[in-house]
């Protein structure tokens, strides 16, 4: 994989993965190293003509307007680490350390920080030589950026705080010798810069933007799956309704229900041996949770576009405080650092999310019910003395009714801090925190339908779906076998989640779609 470098174009979430979980180098492109020199040689200069600057020979926050006596500036920087390290709660996975490492290096790196060049490379070290600082989760207000988490982070670069390397736990000094790195020495503002801005908040937001888009691709399977097995109408899913209440999401997810419907293998026939097999029976409508998919699951996907857009501008962004201008001579404090674009995104995103799980749970309950589904009850041949998936889609209410609480919005309160300097906070902290967690309980509960929605296509045999809904159905009875008398559910729907997760119907969903 190509080395990613930092300055020459702007940094995409795709480039946050590729770092983040599968290990990409990255490095400084010429032109960041030209304007992270410009800054740092423009702020030494400010300096060395006595200027009062905010974090530099000040105070911070309430304690700005206490003046650092010169001898003591250095000291000023490594203070300000060690007393915001305070964060609590379960460390960070690795992939979103690594996120944050990246993020760190790449805001300073657009050269309007003022910090030294060896100090964006001794980052890029760090990320590079595999180096991941652990960092609680919790202690962030999102409002003078996230300065706990990120000063977890920074420790580590000078050799303290605690740090992972593959999968070992260690000292911050343990690590860097491990690598063959020795602790920085902090320049001015140094320690400033490293924990002013929304790096913890913007790291684990990217990496769910990108599965959460990944999770509306397999809701669309597996509500077209769900179709096929309650021997639904493709009809909701024709161009012509779309067209004329033309939201980009909707259009979309119903352009892949009558691709994923569509058997392409039959000649002159758009629909597969189910399909055919009900065509003149009657029904004209389907319930909601399979007639509204496109509305339903374009809603969700317009919105994490919209949130895709708020993060791809917020990872190019200067969070810094105060901000370095060579061109224009100026150093200026501002609140580039405030969170509230994220975190209002980031609730967006809680929102969209739990949506895919929602209706998925609603069609996992049709599948369930003979009533409505034309199957045998709770998908069991012998029910009665077998449950068969009852209580899959009591799970699944239950985790459906958790997103709920985890959606109440986190960008609507604010606690002032600082005695009261900071009176606005954004807690976007949290509502990337939560925004994750809904992400995972929504993989989950779509798990629950692909296990159930398989289970009733095995009901319909010895006909044939589409060719992509048979290839799905092929890679989860490669694990799982068909259920006939009840078994525990657990192990089995560890598996799909996993499946899900690790993306192995990707390339299948993508040729389907793009074909």
């Amino acid at each position: 994989m190509e080395t990613l470098k930092l300055g020459a174009k702007p940094l995409t979430l795709e480039d946050i993965h590729d770092v983040a979980v599968s290990g990409r180098k990255v490095a400084l492109s010429p032109a960041a190293v030209k304007k992270i020199k410009r800054a740092n040689a423009f702020l030494l200069s400010e300096i060395a003509k006595g200027k009062t600057l905010y974090g530099v020979n000040t105070g911070f926050g309430l304690l700005s307007d206490v003046k650092i006596p010169e001898a003591e500036i250095e000291t000023l920087q490594y203070n300000l680490l060690r007393s915001h390290a305070c964060g609590m709660g379960p460390y960070l996975s690795d992939e979103y350390a690594r996120a944050m490492v990246l993020l760190r290096a790449s805001t300073l790196a657009i050269g309007h920080s003022g910090v030294s060049l060896r100090l964006v490379e001794h980052i890029l070290a760090v990320l590079n030589r595999g180096i991941c600082p652990m960092i609680p989760e919790q202690g962030s207000v999102g409002a003078s950026g996230d300065l706990a988490p990120l000063s977890h982070l920074a420790l580590v670069l000078i050799g303290e705080g605690r740090a992972r390397v593959k999968g070992r736990e260690m000292t911050g000094a343990q690590a860097l010798r491990s690598a063959g790195l020795k602790p920085i020495r902090l320049g001015p503002k140094e320690g400033l810069a490293l924990i002013n801005g929304t790096q913890f908040m913007a790291a684990i937001g990217s990496l769910s933007v990108l599965e959460a888009e990944h999770l509306c691709d397999v809701a669309d399977a597996l509500g077209a799956m769900t179709v096929e097995a309650m021997k639904g109408t493709s009809a909701a899913f024709d161009a012509e309704i779309h067209a004329i209440r033309p939201h980009p999401g909707q259009i979309l997810s119903a352009k892949h229900m009558r691709r994923l419907l569509a058997d392409s293998k039959i000649p002159g026939s758009l629909k597969s041996e189910i399909a055919r097999s009900h065509e003149n029976c009657g029904k004209v409508q389907d319930p909601y949770s399979l007639r509204c998919i496109p509305q339903v699951h374009g809603a969700s996907r317009d919105a994490i576009a919209h949130v895709r857009m708020i993060l791809e501008r917020e990872i190019n962004s200067v969070t810094d405080n105060p901000l370095v201008f060579p061109a224009s001579k100026k150093i200026l404090s501002g609140g580039n650092f405030h969170g509230q674009y994220v975190s209002i995104g980031m609730d967006l995103l809680s929102i969209a999310a739990a949506e895919l799980a929602s209706i998925s749970e609603q069609r996992l309950e049709k599948l369930i019910n003979p009533a409505i589904s034309g199957l045998p009850a709770f998908l069991t041949p012998k029910g009665g003395i077998n449950s068969g998936f009852m209580i899959v889609q009591v799970a699944a209410a239950s985790i459906v009714s958790e997103n709920k609480t985890l959606c109440h919005p986190a960008s609507v309160d604010t606690i002032p801090t600082s005695a009261d300097k900071e009176d606005h906070v954004s807690m976007g902290a949290w509502a990337a925190r939560k925004a994750a967690r809904v992400i995972t309980n929504t993989r989950r509960v779509l798990a629950m339908e692909l296990l159930a929605a398989s289970q009733g296509i095995d009901f319909l045999r010895p006909l044939r779906s589409s060719p992509v809904i048979e290839k799905i159905h092929g890679h989860v009875r490669k694990k799982i076998r068909r259920l006939e008398v009840d078994r525990s559910f657990h192990e089995d729907l560890k598996y799909l989640e996993s499946m899900i997760a690790s993306r192995e119907l990707e390339s299948l969903l993508r040729s389907c779609y793009e074909g």
